[in-house]
């Protein structure tokens, strides 16, 4: 598959530029991977709100963990994958008890699966995820953990990617690949 990453900071304009996308490389003919789960009301009613904003056509695959295997089971060309944020936030926490070392390889387990899942099968995969890097440092140590293992699953997929977007206050910024300056 051809791999689009589309990354930037919270409220940068990443799922609406990652969905115009998707629309216009498959239509109504897209499969929609969320990775968010819904841990409290607050997060409830931005799932809902995400929901809301994409196509009724679109399939929605749920997968807060087993990106891979939702990649490599969907059944459009176009598959957006939003996002890697909370796919590696899922991982680190299911696996922060056991340790930092156990964290980062379940989170780089769920990044494995991915891109072997893109390389296994043709269209387009557009992968949204968070720029972690510039913000403060985390408090907590699975905050710390959580941002290292996000920087590090960013520069894997970013480096799979043919494009990579940065998103800045709502406009796009390629990085790499077609549409670089």
């Amino acid at each position: 598959m051809r791999v689009i990453l589309v990354t930037g900071g919270a409220r940068s304009g990443k799922s609406r530029y990652a969905q115009r996308l998707a629309r216009e490389l498959g239509g109504d003919d897209v499969a929609f991977i969320a990775t968010g789960v819904r841990t409290d009301d607050e997060m409830a009613a931005r799932i809902a709100r995400h929901r809301a904003d994409r196509p009724a056509a679109w399939t929605t695959i749920e997968a807060p963990r087993g990106v891979g295997n939702a990649v490599r089971d969907a059944q459009p060309a176009v598959v957006l994958l939003d996002c890697l944020s909370f796919l590696v936030a899922n991982a680190v926490s299911a696996a922060f008890e056991a340790g930092e070392a156990v964290a980062n390889a379940v989170a780089a387990a769920e990044v494995d699966a991915l891109l072997e899942a893109a390389d296994a099968r043709t269209g387009t995969l557009i992968v949204v995820t968070n720029e972690v890097g510039l913000g403060v440092v985390p408090a907590t140590p699975i905050g710390r953990w959580f941002r290292d293992a996000l920087g590090m699953a960013n520069q894997r997929v970013a480096a799979r990617a043919e494009q990579v977007v940065l998103m800045v206050s709502g406009i796009e910024v390629v990085v790499k690949g077609p549409g670089k300056a």
